[in-house]
Parts: C-alpha cells; structure tokens; sequence
C-alpha cells in the first residue's frame, strides 16, 4: 500500500498509463520513482506574442499530467516537451 504522504512530492507528474518504481526497504514502500526524463504534452500556455524572441524568455505551461513548468517562447500549446521529472525543467521540445 502507498500512502499519500509517500506519492506527495511526485504525484504532479505522475499521469494515466505512466509505469513508477517503487522503492522498498524491509517489505515496505518508502519512495515512488516516476520516469525521468518523461514526455508530456503541453496543454495550456499563452501564445507566443510577435517580438518576444529574445534569447531567454520563458512562459508558464501546464502539462497534461497537471504539472506546470517553465518552457522557452516558442513552445505552443499542443507541442510534447521532454521534462526532468526530479528537477522540475523543460529539456526539449519532441
């Protein structure tokens, strides 16, 4: 049995269908494990606006397990991003 307090620092990524590792010590669980790096899609974001294509700006995304990351200008909504899930970061666009 996983508890709530086990899952709490990884269930904002965790999504539908997504294989975690357990961690076990003595018979039980003391840790989830969710993929890392994991792909996810971009579900909400602000347009990307015409002139804001200085080198460095960034915009909030929520993705589609609920998670919400900073991701560079040019991603859209819709767009599928690969995620660090244990630094909370956009790595790229897929």
């Amino acid at each position: 049995m996983v508890s709530a307090a086990q899952i709490e620092e990884t269930k904002k990524w965790i999504s539908e269908g997504m294989e975690v590792d357990l961690i076990y010590f003595k018979g039980e669980v003391i840790e989830v494990r969710v993929p890392s790096p994991f792909v996810y899609e971009v579900v909400e974001t602000e347009p990307n606006m015409k002139g804001n294509t200085a080198q460095g700006y960034t915009k909030p995304a929520v993705l589609s397990c609920g998670a919400t990351v900073s991701v560079p200008g040019f991603v859209e909504q819709g767009s599928s991003i690969k995620v660090d899930t244990e630094k909370g970061e956009y790595i790229e666009r897929v």
